[in-house]
């Protein structure tokens, strides 16, 4: 699976060096690795999954099909039509703001997180609150590829966050 992440330099912009994923998620067998591995971790704790977009949709659909949950979906900033809680973050090289429905997701419903890459943390801890305005609990969060000189694991504290993969 290692062998098919690509490096980036100075993406999105200079001095960033961006782990890109998605030759991993075109290779059907690592797919299916990196998804069979995230679910095992935390089977039988979750009952939906959530993606961050955008590549965390492909790891939450995977997922929530494997296992016969729901998936939920969360969005940048404007994609949703509903009313919807709203969580600005900083990112290593920025600023944004995640969206959830606000109905989307049933008090007590204990939603697993994915993504592709644990940084520094932002958007996943995003995510997290988004889930937890909702009255969802948080079964955990699961990335392929986790980069360990970013404080991404610290400020995600209290969770339970697996990482298939450490840079």
């Amino acid at each position: 699976m290692e062998r098919l992440c690509a490096t980036v330099e100075d993406y999105p912009q200079e001095g960033i060096v961006f782990k890109d994923l998605t030759p991993v998620f075109a290779d059907g067998a690592a797919l299916k690795q990196v998804v069979d591995a995230i679910v095992e971790s935390f089977a039988g704790q979750f009952d939906a999954v959530a993606g961050v977009e955008a590549r965390g949709f492909l790891l939450a659909a995977a997922a929530a099909y494997a296992t016969g949950t729901g998936v939920i979906t969360i969005r940048k900033a404007g994609k949703l039509p509903r009313d919807v809680y709203s969580e600005s973050y900083a990112l290593e090289y920025g600023e944004a703001t995640l969206e959830l429905h606000r109905e989307d997701v049933p008090a007590g419903t204990r939603v697993l997180i994915l993504d592709d890459v644990l940084a520094t943390g932002g958007t996943l801890g995003a995510a997290a609150a988004l889930l937890e305005r909702t009255g969802a609990v948080v079964a955990g969060v699961g990335v392929v590829l986790e980069i360990d000189a970013l404080p991404g694991r610290a400020n995600l504290d209290g969770m339970e966050v697996v990482s298939l993969l450490h840079v």
